[in-house]
C-alpha cells in the first residue's frame, strides 16, 4: 500500500507542480501569474491519480473490494505526499524566480483595487494587508503550509468523491486475466 500512495501521491505532485510553477515563471512581471481556476483545474486533473491510485489497490492487491475507509484514507495519503511535493515545487520556483511572485501578486492585487474605483483609503488599506502579507510569506514556515493548503482540500474532495465510488466493486470491476 505504502508503495502504491508514494508512487502515486509523488505522479500527482509533479503533474500539478511542473505546470503551476511554468506558469508562474513564465508570467509577466507585475501580473499575479496565473488565474485560480487555471492552477484548481490543473490541480484535479494531477489528482484524478488519487482515484487511479486507490483503484489499482483495490482491483491489484485486495481482489476488486474495497471499504469506504481504506479507499478514503489511501487517497487522502495521496493527496498528502501530492501537497508535499507540490509545496517542494513551489518552493523551487520561488528561489529560480528570486521569491518575485509576491511582489508580483501584492502589485496586481493593489491595481485590482484601483481598477475597482476603490477610494485611496481602501487602496491604502489593501497596501498595508499586502505588505504585512509579503513580510508572512517571506517566512517558509508560513509560505509552505499555506501552499500546502492551497492543494490538499482539492485532495481531500476528490479522495471521498473515489472512496464512495470504489467501494462499490461492480463501479469499474477489475478486468479478470484472460489465458
Amino acid at each position: 500500500m505504502l508503495r502504491t500512495i508514494l508512487a502515486f501521491g509523488l505522479a500527482a505532485g509533479i503533474v500539478v507542480a511542473v505546470p503551476m510553477c511554468l506558469m508562474v515563471a513564465n508570467s509577466e512581471p507585475g501580473s499575479a501569474g496565473h488565474s485560480y481556476l487555471a492552477g484548481y483545474l490543473v490541480m484535479l486533473v494531477a489528482l484524478s491519480l488519487v482515484f487511479v491510485g486507490v483503484k489499482r489497490y483495490r482491483d491489484r492487491t485486495l481482489g476488486g473490494v474495497i471499504r469506504f475507509a481504506p479507499a478514503l484514507g489511501m487517497g487522502l495519503a495521496i493527496s498528502a505526499v501530492a501537497g508535499v511535493i507540490y509545496a517542494i515545487g513551489w518552493e523551487i520556483t520561488l528561489a529560480v524566480t528570486d521569491y518575485s511572485f509576491i511582489d508580483s501578486y501584492a502589485a496586481a492585487a493593489i491595481e485590482a483595487k484601483r481598477a475597482d474605483g476603490a477610494s485611496a483609503a481602501e487602496i491604502a488599506t489593501v497596501t498595508a494587508r499586502m505588505a504585512e502579507f509579503k513580510a508572512q510569506y517571506a517566512n517558509p514556515w508560513f509560505r509552505m503550509p499555506v501552499t500546502f493548503v492551497e492543494i490538499f482540500p482539492v485532495g481531500v474532495l476528490v479522495s471521498l468523491i473515489s472512496a464512495a465510488l470504489l467501494r462499490n466493486s461492480r463501479f469499474l470491476p477489475a478486468r479478470q486475466a484472460t489465458g
